[in-house]
């Protein structure tokens, strides 16, 4: 075997120009791959963190008559106690109402939630613009675009109507910015204790919300909780059921992408057999003396299999480097109107090995039909023929 690699290696080094043309070949393949993974990661988490990403991934809600959900901390205990994948749970109480301010009245949406816990999902305190946090019974947080439109300031009492016609004087403290204008426009954010006054929901709440380590687990979740909670009227949805679309958009180009670096791989696969079979075919004389001094068919096969794994390594390790190099500059010339990428560089370890991998393996692949012709040479009929 020892000697088998070193005649592969003397076979590489006196043939320079085509091993490195066969090197480049592997190292366009293999940064293909990475340049695509990459970029198409990139844009999934991009697309994942933009809509869910400040948004529940399940969300527990009741269909009973008053839609409340009453055993809330229990059901919120055994789901940080059974549930792993879960990071972050939030309770909320929700309920629509009218604020009045300057004989103008404005619908919205009083969201009541322990603050601090509602934070790791809905990021409240890095969304707050202007002022403080809601702290004592009777303070609300609004945002930006109801604050130009109500001109509302800090410090200002306005009067809020809830559904069933008790009226109710609260405090704004601060103003929030969540990026999307209707909910800056309709959400009004209080702590738990302040909704479930406004709206007599008593030690209640409408809806227990979650975030998980792996958003694509959501519907895995949603089930275990489902199967275990025995109660009729909860209701738990995901983020993978109400984004249909979106989820068939990232499937698409998972499988485009894949489909894209199967036949790249495939091409340099047989880029890589055919070259290494002419090989066989300008090494023969030198492979039929080989044989006759003495060499085994087995250790000539072996020749080509180390000629195929000593291009895929170092054609793996040019392509990774490249690949990295096409993504990160990607990403610099690739900009937003604020100079932020239009793809952000999303570096995956795991993919990165992945990709060096199968173009080893692709390499030692192709190499198994010049290996196996050159098993085949008969040393008398080379040498005759030479």
């Amino acid at each position: 075997m020892k000697l088998a690699f070193q005649i592969a290696t003397r076979f590489l080094k006196s043939s320079k120009g085509q091993t490195i043309l066969i090197a480049l070949g592997i190292a366009i393949g293999v940064s293909v791959q990475i340049f695509i993974g990459s970029l198409i990661q990139g844009l999934q988490k991009s697309l994942v963190d933009t809509t869910i990403g400040n948004q529940p991934q399940i969300t527990l809600t009741s269909n009973n008559e008053e839609k409340l959900i009453a055993d809330y901390k229990e059901i919120a205990d055994r789901i940080s106690a059974n549930d792993e994948e879960v990071i972050n749970l939030s309770v909320a109480a929700d309920g629509p109402a009218l604020i009045s301010k300057n004989e103008e009245t404005y619908s919205i949406l009083l969201r009541g939630f322990n603050i601090d816990e509602a934070d790791s999902i809905f990021n409240i305190k890095e969304s707050l613009v202007e002022g403080t946090l809601p702290d004592s019974e009777g303070e609300v947080l609004i945002g930006v675009d109801l604050k130009e439109e109500a001109d509302i300031s800090i410090g200002d009492e306005i009067e809020l109507l809830a559904n069933f016609g008790d009226t109710s004087t609260v405090t704004v403290t601060g103003f929030f910015n969540l990026g999307v204008a209707s909910l800056n426009k309709s959400w009004t954010i209080t702590n738990l204790e302040t909704a479930q006054n406004v709206f007599s929901y008593d030690d209640q709440v409408t809806s227990i919300n979650m975030q998980l380590k792996d958003v694509f687990l959501a519907d895995t979740v949603a089930d275990s909780i489902k199967e275990r909670e025995t109660s009729e009227t909860l209701v738990v949805d995901n983020w993978k059921a109400q984004n249909e679309d979106l989820l068939s958009g990232l499937n698409g180009q998972s499988v485009s992408s894949i489909m894209i670096q199967v036949f790249v791989m495939i091409s340099v696969l047989l880029g890589i057999a055919s070259i290494l079979a002419i090989t066989v075919v300008q090494k023969s004389k030198q492979i039929g003396i080989l044989k006759a001094m003495g060499i085994k068919d087995k250790d000539s096969s072996l020749i080509f299999l180390f000629q195929g794994l000593l291009l895929g390594v170092l054609g793996a390790i040019l392509g990774v480097a490249l690949g990295l190099l096409l993504a990160f500059t990607f990403t610099k010339f690739a900009l937003n109107p604020d100079g932020t990428p239009v793809v952000p560089l999303f570096i995956d370890p795991m993919f990165i090995t992945f990709s060096a991998v199968i173009a080893v393996a692709a390499s030692v692949i192709a190499a198994l039909i010049p290996a196996r012709n050159s098993s085949k040479l008969s040393p008398i009929e080379v040498i005759r023929n030479a």
